[in-house]
């Protein structure tokens, strides 16, 4: 599942994020999502999440 519509991603749900530093090499960083900060429905680079453990990035994919 994509990671650009807001309604897809919850708290407690594990995703696949790309940090600001990662996103010319598109390393993903796999972990729960604690807090969304993006607010409108859709972004076009993926929703922004704060992970569990602090991570702060946009969401590139929903682990099932």
């Amino acid at each position: 599942m994509s990671g650009t519509r807001r309604e897809n991603i919850k708290p407690g749900v594990k995703v696949r994020v790309v940090q600001k530093q990662d996103q010319r090499s598109g390393k993903l960083t796999e972990g729960v999502v604690a807090k969304l900060l993006t607010n409108s429905a859709t972004h076009p680079h993926g929703i922004k999440v704060m992970l569990d453990n602090g991570i702060v990035g946009r969401v590139k994919e929903i682990v099932e």
